[in-house]
Parts: C-alpha cells; structure tokens; sequence
C-alpha cells in the first residue's frame, strides 16, 4: 500500500509539472507550511474541514459527507471509494503522505455510504447517477479545470472513468487504481487466474457455496477473508490489518453494494448493474493526463492495467 501511494504522488507532481507553468513546477517552493494549514475565511473550520453537501436525486434531495485537509489553490484531489457502499475509511493512510507534499485533498462518503445519507431505493444506485453526485460535489467545494485531481480506487475507478467520460472538461489530471475498464474482462481474470491459485479444496467449497447462492453463509466470508483477502486485497496477515481497513469493512452498505457489485467476492454475478460495463474502447475519448496505479498481486489484472497505461501515454503523447 506504501508503495501505491508513493506512486500516486509522483504522478499528481507529474501532472502539476506537465500542465502548469514552469513556475509552479516545484510544489513545496509555492505553499508554505503555513499556508497550507490556513483556514482563514473558511467556512468548514469549526467542523475540521468536514461539510455536508446537498445532493440533488430523482426521489429528492439528500446530503454526503466530505472532509477537506490542508490547503492548495493548484492541487485539490477528491478522493472516490470503492464497494459500492463502502467508505473513504481505507485511504485514511494518506493522512501520512499528502500534507507533506501540500496536497490539498477531500475524502467523501457516497451517497448510501455510511458517513452520508443512506436511502433505501435502488433505482439511486447507478454509475449515471452518481457521476452526477460527484459533479454536485465538485461545484459545492469550488473544484475547478486548474486544480482539479480526480482519484479513483477500484468501483471508484469506475466512477471516475464515468466522470472524465462526461465532465473531462473540470479535469486537470485523473488517477485510476486498481482498476480495469472491463467487469467481464475482470470476471475471466478472476475465473481463470486468481481462483486456481488459491488452494483447490477451498476453491472447491468457495464455488459450492457461491452455486448454492449461500452467500450469507458465515463460512463463505470466512475463506474469502482466511485465504483471499490476505494474497490480493491487502497483502499482510488479517489480524495486522490497520484500522480503518477494519472500519470500512465494518462500515459497508450491502443495500449498494450487491445490487451494483453482487454478492461474489470473485467478479460480478448474477443480475449485478455494473456485470457488463466496459470502456476499453472509448478510453480515447479522454484527453485529460491520467496515471493509472496497479500491482502484481491486485485482485484485477495488473497486464490489463499496464495496457491502459500504455494506451493513455499514446493519447497523452499523440493526441
């Protein structure tokens, strides 16, 4: 996870480098310590940077969660989760890394996630809708095309290939990780690669269970989090897990979460909404600068991932 971070950080310093003057090139020569913690004329000072954003929906209006840190007119990152559902819990590391860079950066709970509202209607939970809520929260906290770095982790690496689909136009870079721009090329990765690595027999009761549907069944959680969790999601014993790892896993809306994703931990089943998305072919579409962040043991396929790098250089270089 260290290792991810550094590289989203060298990529957010590339992309200031690459679209900004020669002046603004070194980041640390244009905030100061001091200005990067000065929260004069803020209005989100007596609630540590947290505001409630209003959220327009087809069934009404709702409010999510943000929370601001630090303080940079030339970088402003907004940080989208993955799930569906799940929570800005797990990037709380990056309190650790980005105010010594003097990133100005915003976790945000989604909408149905548990910092935010949580309505109980499914006809919310679709990547049109909450392209719109990510654009809603951009215009309430003032993110604008010169300062505006989009990150996006997994479901929200969907998100926010959806959001550059659309609004590219706020954009002054995009970070996509650990995310491929195909579910059903992820669904054969899943299939083919990363379920015949783990230990026959308990792929064999892994996939018992998932035919019988029985995914309640405590002991299906207990081999995804025993034997998978620790090989791709996060690479160290699970009794080491840091906390908010913990929260968020504590945290997740499954009334989000299954309806988009499905209940399988090992690609996108049944009638899930997001089992047939795929952007491989319209990725040209995106002009804006965009680093994409993979590994070798990611649950999605870390070739797919260095092709989408690649095609994203040719249209950087050659656009």
């Amino acid at each position: 996870m260290k290792e991810l971070i550094y590289f989203l950080m060298a990529g957010v310093l590339f992309f200031h480098g690459c679209t900004g003057s020669e002046n603004d090139t070194n980041l640390k020569n244009k905030i100061s310590h001091t200005d990067y913690f000065e929260n004069t004329g803020r209005d989100d000072v007596l609630t540590g940077g947290i505001k409630m954003i209003n959220i327009a929906t087809p069934i009404g209006n709702f409010k999510v969660w943000t929370k601001r840190i630090g303080n940079n007119p030339k970088i402003k990152v907004l940080l989208l989760h993955g799930g569906p559902g799940a929570t800005h819990e797990a990037f709380e590391c990056f309190d650790s890394y980005f105010p010594k860079e003097g990133f100005e950066y915003y976790y945000y709970d989604q909408l149905g996630s548990y910092y935010s509202d949580q309505p109980s209607d499914s006809t919310l939970w679709s990547t049109e809708r909450f392209v719109e809520e990510v654009e809603q929260v951009r215009n309430a906290l003032n993110l604008k095309k010169e300062n505006f770095y989009l990150y996006g982790q997994s479901w929200g690496g969907i998100l926010a290939i959806e959001y550059a689909l659309k609004y590219q136009e706020n954009l002054k870079g995009l970070i996509i990780s650990n995310m491929m721009m195909s579910i059903p090329d992820y669904i054969n990765y899943a299939e083919e690669v990363l379920g015949p690595k783990l230990d026959p027999a308990v792929l064999t009761e892994i996939k018992e269970l998932e035919a019988n549907e029985d995914y309640e069944n405590p002991r299906y959680l207990e081999l995804v989090i025993t034997h998978y969790y620790p090989k791709h999601f996060l690479r160290m014993p699970v009794e080491s897990w840091p906390d908010p790892i913990n929260r968020t896993f504590k945290h997740i809306n499954p009334e989000v979460y299954i309806p988009m994703q499905g209940p399988s931990e090992f690609g996108v089943a049944g009638s899930a909404k997001l089992k047939n998305w795929d952007r491989k072919s319209d990725l040209p579409q995106i002009s804006v600068p965009a680093l994409i962040i993979g590994a070798k043991h990611d649950t999605m396929d870390p070739n797919h991932m260095k092709w989408v790098a690649y095609v994203f250089l040719i249209l950087q270089k050659f656009p």
